[in-house]
Formats: structure tokens, sequence, C-alpha cells
């Protein structure tokens, strides 16, 4: 028997699943880290930390699962996309990682569109240049701390740090270089034009290949850290998104995915480069050999319930801890039972700023429409309801690019709750359905390393023998008070981005 590892440097834990030939899940371990905040809209994480938290979580699953290190057939990486990993010249990290979710590079973002042109960034990179990528965190860095960047030798991806420690190799795979403003997405290979814009020299980058291919191999020094085998293939993975949709099986057309994690993805497989002409979608590579995908971000999806649970639902968290049931199921079973609508009250979920379709690091959290009837249930259902009025704008992009999908496949940790898979039924009005690989990004990314290792021929041969559809669920009558109230929401951010603006220039004079 041969078994496979997907390794997935997450936000806040070192997720590691292994899985046998047959893609069933054998053992799952995620050693948690944090990040930090050092100033408002700021976002860093500390590699070593990465590198710590996955070296236990390896060592778990070699003393707790029973498997060999030579039953390891091959390993595959994911991890969260964008962030900046500065080395030197002796491989050492000069700086925390600026994350994904850091939204500092403003000023950075237009610098690199006016140098290079709007238009050209569109045909070249397959969208505009936002603050969470990595491109506008290198020129801040350069513009912001010139001793580190004078330093610099090496530019990595958080999942191909974790391939260094691991190997020793720079290499990185085009899903997630498609995240860093640098590359040609058409043309998957790095793309001069933005490099010369962003003062970033070819030999700082890693190689770029294809997702399952073996990109390096477990070095005599890794395999004493993590008990691996020396020599065990490594391929070169993908980001956490095109990873995540290998793990839900979205790899031919027809079939989307919605994922509801801390961020929300609205995820579609695309056989053509197509991006949109307004750069309101990402076009990013897929996972699948020369295959790519569009994708609609939100920041803040199962984050916005996250952040109401911690910010009102005390008395659920205290049932929580007293046994008496889990805090969001007890807030989603209150919510269930408010109407359709909340009753006039809409939330609009960018705590974060936002990204798809409203590319907007001022945009903000918004109660609209309270009254005196409102109660902590209503707040509950308008959060969810909010979360997913947004995702369903990145579906009506892709609607209008052509993209009519059949089903929906949700995952995350939103699509556990039953409302919320009944919400995107009936906003979405398509069925979601569910399926057997509950592990996202690292289940994908052990698929991957199976396609890497020979053990299935392709990502879709990998992705039919495994992935299986658990459950249905199918719009209701509420579709069309939902239709309504979507027209409500989307008129929300147009009337108030002005004032978004207004109120950061006011909190920055305070």
């Amino acid at each position: 028997m041969s078994y496979l590892i997907g390794l997935d440097v997450g936000t806040t834990s070192a997720k590691t699943v292994l899985l046998d030939e047959q893609g069933r899940v054998v053992f799952v371990t995620a050693p948690a880290y944090s990040f930090r905040t050092p100033q408002p809209l700021w976002a860093e994480s500390d590699p070593a930390d990465w590198w710590a938290a996955a070296q236990r979580a390896l060592q778990d699953l070699f003393a707790q699962s029973g498997v060999k290190p030579r039953e390891i057939a091959g390993v595959g990486l994911t991890g969260q996309m964008h962030g900046l990993v500065l080395l030197d010249a002796r491989g050492e990290v000069l700086r925390p990682c600026i994350m994904w979710n850091d939204q500092r590079t403003a000023p950075q973002c237009a610098e690199l569109t006016r140098r290079v042109g709007r238009a050209k960034v569109l045909q070249l990179t397959g969208n505009p240049v936002l603050p969470g990528f990595t491109a506008p965190k290198i020129l801040w860095v350069a513009q912001n701390e010139p001793e580190v960047f004078r330093r610099v030798a090496k530019i990595l991806l958080p999942k191909d740090y974790l391939r260094y420690r691991l190997s020793g190799e720079f290499f990185t795979d085009v899903s997630d270089a498609s995240g860093t403003s640098l590359l040609d997405v058409a043309k998957r290979k790095w793309s001069a034009e933005m490099l010369a814009a962003a003062g970033v020299k070819r030999a700082w980058l890693p190689e770029t290949t294809e997702s399952p291919v073996v990109s390096a191999k477990i070095s005599a020094a890794a395999a004493k850290l993590t008990g691996l085998r020396a020599g065990t293939p490594v391929v070169a993975g993908a980001g956490d998104q095109a990873a995540g949709a290998v793990g839900c099986g979205i790899v031919k057309p027809g079939v989307l995915s919605c994922t509801l994690g801390t961020s929300g993805v609205v995820f579609a497989h695309a056989e053509k480069y197509r991006p949109d002409p307004r750069g309101r979608l990402h076009a990013f590579c897929h996972a699948v050999p020369g295959q790519w995908h569009l994708m609609g971000v939100q920041l803040s999806s199962a984050g916005s319930f996250q952040w109401f649970k911690n910010a009102l639902g005390g008395e659920e968290t205290a049932r929580e801890k007293a046994g008496a049931g889990n805090a969001y199921d007890l807030l989603t079973a209150a919510a269930a039972k408010v109407p359709a609508g909340s009753e006039g009250l809409l939330f609009l979920p960018y705590l974060s700023g936002e990204r798809t379709p409203h590319p907007d690091p001022l945009a903000r959290g918004v109660f609209f429409g309270l009254t005196l009837r409102h109660t902590k249930a209503h707040l509950a259902r308008a959060v969810l309801e909010g979360v997913t009025y947004g995702l369903r704008d990145s579906l009506e992009l892709m609607r209008g690019l052509g993209i009519a999908p059949t089903e929906i496949i949700a995952s995350g940790g939103g699509a556990r709750s039953p409302l919320w898979r009944q919400l995107l039924a009936d906003n979405f009005e398509t069925p979601i359905l569910t399926v057997s690989a509950t592990e996202g990004s690292a289940y994908g990314a052990a698929l991957l390393a199976g396609v890497g290792a020979k053990i299935w021929p392709t990502v879709e041969d990998a992705c039919t023998a495994t992935v299986k559809i658990t459950g249905r669920t199918v719009p209701g009558r509420n579709a069309l008070v939902y239709r309504d109230y979507y027209l409500r929401f989307r008129a929300l951010y147009p009337a108030l981005k002005d004032e978004f603006a207004a109120l950061a220039e006011t909190v920055a004079k305070h």
C-alpha cells in the first residue's frame, strides 16, 4: 500500500492530510500558529512558525498513523496565496511574510498599474494589481524598508518556502504564481514587463512548472526533522484555491465550487484563458495542466460569521463551554427561525475590505435597516445572507461571461451548515452539492501528489476515482424573496463607496 501526503500552509495552521491510494483519508492533523496585525490593515506571519508546525504535523503523522516513511509515494504542497517571503543569499528569512489579507499596498498597486497601463496589466496577468497580491508588496518593501530590499536574493510564496525547507529547491507552480501580478497567465511564465515594473530580478524568482510535476525530493536534513524518507518526491502543488478545487472535483466545465472558509471563493474551471475585460474576476492558471480558472474572492466570508460570534455570541460561547452545543450551531439555529430577508436587515461583509466585485481595501462592514424589532437572531441571519449575496456577485459576473453552472459544490467550514447551504441554493437558484472530500486544499494537494507519483494518470482521473457526491440541496420557495433583497444589497456599495474613503481619511487624521 502506498500513501500520499497533502500539506497546506494555511493562514493559521499547517494542515496535513494522509491518504491511501484509493483516496481515503487516513490521518489529519493541523498544528496551529498565529499571525499578527502590527498596524490597521496589516497582516504578517513568521515563516519559522509554518516550518515548526509542518515538522510537528509530519512527526505526529508517522507517530500516530502507523504508516512507514518508505510507504509515502509523494508529498503535495498547497497554501495561502500571495504571501511575500523574502530570503537573503544564505536562505534566511529577511522579514515576516506579508500575507494575502494585508491591505497596506493600495499606493503601490496604483503605481504599478500606472507604470504598465491598466489594459496591459489585465492582458498579461488576467487581473488588476490588488493590495493582496505579491508584486505591490515587493514594491512596498523597496520603498519603505530599503535596507531589507537591498539584501533580497530570493522571493517565495508560502508553500514554496516549505518546499525550500523540505528539499533545498526553489520552485513554484503556475496556479500560485498567477496570484503574484508577475506571471503572464496566458503563456504560463513570468512576465518580463511586470518584473521590470516591480523592480524584480528574474534570478530572485523560483522556476515555474505545472502542479502535478515532481519538482523536488525530500533532503536528508529535512528527513531527520520530519520523519519523511530522504528522496521522497515533492510535486509542485498549487495555490490553496486551485488545490481546493481539485479536492472538490472542479476540473472540467459546467460545475462550479463555492468555498465558505475565512474568505469565500466562487471558482469555475475554464479550458481557455478568458479574463474578465473589466478585471472584476480573477483569471488564473488552474492546477490542471494547460487549463485555467475564473475566481471571485470575498475577503470575509465565514470570517464574518466568526467575527459575529466573537463580538456578539458570548451567550452561545458560554453554552458551548458548558457542553450545551456548538456556538455556531446555536446561532444558526436561531437564525433559521427568522424570515428570509431578515425583515429588511442587510449586512455588507466587507470587514477586511473587499476584492470581488469591488476591489476596495477601504470598504467596511455595515448593518443596514436596523429597527427596534430586530434581535440578535436577525443579525445572525443577516450576516449569513450578506455573505451569500456577496458571493452571488461573483456568480453573476461569471454568468455574464457565458458560464452557466448546472451544479455548485459547496466546501469549507460554512458549508457544514444546512441553513447556509439552503441560502446558497436559494440565492444562486442552482442545486448545491456536497462531496466526500472534506479536507479542502490539503486533500487536493495529496491528489496532485498521486498524479506525480503515477497512481493516477491525470488530475481528472484522480478526481473521478476519489471525489463522490454526498448531498444535494435544491432551491426552495425563498428564491423569489432573495431576488428582491439581492437588488437592495447590490445598491449599497455604490451608495457608500465615497463615504468609506472619507471615513478612512478621518481615521487616518486622528
